[in-house]
C-alpha cells in the first residue's frame, strides 16, 4: 500500500527503525531518534543495493518518488544509480552529468572490478592524466574526432605511442557505453582508424636455445638475494604462469598433496589448473615452511599482508647480470612454448592449453580447464625433469615425442 503525508507524520518511532514502504523499493526509515530517511532498495549485478533518497519533509514524498522513478530509469539503461551519483560527486564542480568525465568514471568503476587491480589503476591514471584535462568538462555528446585526435596527439609527441594509443582506445570504450547507455549517438574515435602511426611490434626477451637455459637456471640457483624471490624464481620456469599471477599466488589454492594450484586468470577471468611437478612441489614445500602462516605464497618484503612486488623477479634477473634484451619474467612463458613444441614436441593445443590460452575445440566451444588434463600433468613433469637435466649439465637430449 503507497504511503501518503498523513500517515508518515502520523507514525510514531519506536525502539527499533521501521519501514515504511511506498512501493517500487522506495521506503521511509523512520529511526527511533525521529528522524525520517528515504531510502530505495535495488538489485544490480546480482547484489542487493541501498541508495539514500533524501530526508523527510526536506524530500517531499512526491520528491522521492521522483528520485526513484529516476533511478529506475537508470537500471532499465544498465545504470548502477548510487555508482552513476559517485561519478557525479568525483566529477568536478560544475561539470555536467553527461560530460565526458562523468560518464568516464561511471565507466571505469563499472567494469574495472572484473579487471586486474593494476590495470584498472592504470587505466583510470592514464584518463586523469592525458584526457581529462582536456575532454572531461565537455558534454560527450558534443565531442568531434578532431578533438580527441588533438587531446591524444599530445600524447603521441612527446614519445609516448603506445599510451596514445591505449588512450585512444579507452576513450572508444567509453563512448561506446555512453551509446549504450543513452547518452550518445556515435563513437567518434572510430572516425581515427590509422590516424596515429603503428606500435612497432616487441617481443618479451627469451632465451629459447637449450644451452642457454641451462646457463641461466644455473644462475637462478645461484641468487643470493631474499629467498622468498629465491623460491619466485626458481619455480617461475617450472609453471610458467603470467608474471603477476606468480607474484599473486595464494596458499588457498595450492594443493600440495594433489599437485594442482589451481586459481582465476586475471586476464580472461576463467579457471585455470596448474600441475606441479615434483620439483615444484618441493620449492613450494619449503617456501611454505617460510610463508606458510599468511596469504600469499610469496609476500611483500614489508609486509605479508600483500604480494611481492611486480618488479621483484625483474630485479633479481639484473642482478644476476641478466639483461632485459635476453630475459623478462614473461620470458619463461616463451620459453617453456618454444622447447615443449620445438624440443620435446608436445602438441601445440596442449600447450596451449597450459598457458592458459584461449583454445576452442572442432565446435568452436572453448574447452574446460580440465581439458587434456592428464596429459598436462604428464608435459608439466617431463618438463620439470627436462629443466633438471639442463641445469645439471646432462647432456641434452629430447624426450621422447608425447603421445
Amino acid at each position: 500500500m503507497a504511503l501518503t503525508d498523513t500517515a508518515i507524520r502520523a507514525a510514531k518511532p519506536t525502539e527499533k527503525p521501521v519501514k515504511l514502504a511506498d512501493g517500487g523499493g522506495l521506503y521511509l526509515l523512520l529511526n527511533p531518534n525521529g528522524s525520517r530517511w528515504w531510502r530505495l532498495d535495488y538489485r544490480y549485478g546480482g547484489k542487493r543495493k541501498t541508495l539514500s533518497m533524501g530526508v523527510y519533509p526536506d524530500v517531499s514524498l512526491k520528491d522521492a518518488r521522483a528520485r526513484r522513478d529516476e533511478a529506475r530509469k537508470q537500471l532499465a539503461a544498465d545504470i548502477d544509480p548510487g555508482e552513476h551519483r559517485k561519478a557525479l560527486k568525483a566529477a568536478k564542480d560544475g561539470r555536467a552529468a553527461n560530460s565526458f568525465e562523468v560518464i568516464a568514471r561511471e565507466w571505469h568503476t563499472k567494469f574495472s572490478a572484473t579487471w586486474n587491480e593494476s590495470h584498472g589503476e592504470r587505466t583510470f591514471r592514464r584518463l586523469e592524466r592525458d584526457i581529462f584535462p582536456w575532454l572531461g568538462n565537455k558534454p560527450i555528446a558534443e565531442i568531434t574526432a578532431p578533438e580527441v585526435l588533438t587531446t591524444i596527439r599530445r600524447i603521441e609527441t612527446r614519445g609516448a605511442l603506445e599510451t596514445a594509443h591505449r588512450a585512444l582506445s579507452n576513450c572508444g570504450q567509453v563512448f561506446r557505453y555512453a551509446i549504450a547507455s543513452g547518452r550518445a549517438d556515435r563513437d567518434v574515435t572510430a572516425d581515427l582508424r590509422g590516424a596515429l602511426p603503428p606500435v612497432r611490434e616487441t617481443h618479451f626477451a627469451a632465451v629459447t636455445d637449450p644451452k642457454q637455459v641451462a646457463e641461466l637456471l644455473r644462475a637462478m640457483d645461484g641468487y643470493t638475494g631474499s629467498l622468498i624471490v629465491s623460491y619466485a624464481l626458481r619455480l617461475a620456469p617450472l609453471v610458467f604462469v603470467r608474471p603477476g599471477e606468480l607474484r599473486k599466488a595464494e596458499w588457498a589454492d595450492v594443493d600440495l598433496a594433489a599437485g594442482e594450484w589451481r586459481y582465476i586468470v586475471t586476464k580472461t577471468n576463467t579457471p585455470h589448473i596448474v600441475p606441479l611437478s615434483r620439483q615444484a612441489v618441493e620449492i613450494l614445500t619449503e617456501a611454505k615452511a617460510l610463508t606458510g602462516d599468511g596469504r600469499y605464497v610469496f609476500p611483500g618484503a614489508r609486509t605479508n599482508g600483500r604480494p611481492m612486488s611486480d618488479n621483484a623477479i625483474l630485479a633479481a634477473l639484473r642482478r644476476m647480470g641478466i639483461d632485459k634484451e635476453e630475459m623478462t619474467g614473461h620470458g619463461f612463458r616463451a620459453m617453456a612454448r618454444t622447447i615443449l613444441d620445438e624440443v620435446l614436441g608436445f602438441r601445440p593445443d596442449i600447450i596451449e592449453h597450459q598457458l592458459a590460452h584461449a583454445v576452442k575445440d572442432p565446435n568452436g566451444r572453448a574447452y574446460n580447464r580440465t581439458a587434456h588434463l592428464p596429459e598436462r600433468k604428464q608435459m608439466m613433469q617431463q618438463w620439470a625433469d627436462y629443466l633438471e637435466k639442463l641445469k645439471t649439465g646432462a647432456d641434452i637430449i629430447p624426450f621422447p615425442l608425447a603421445a
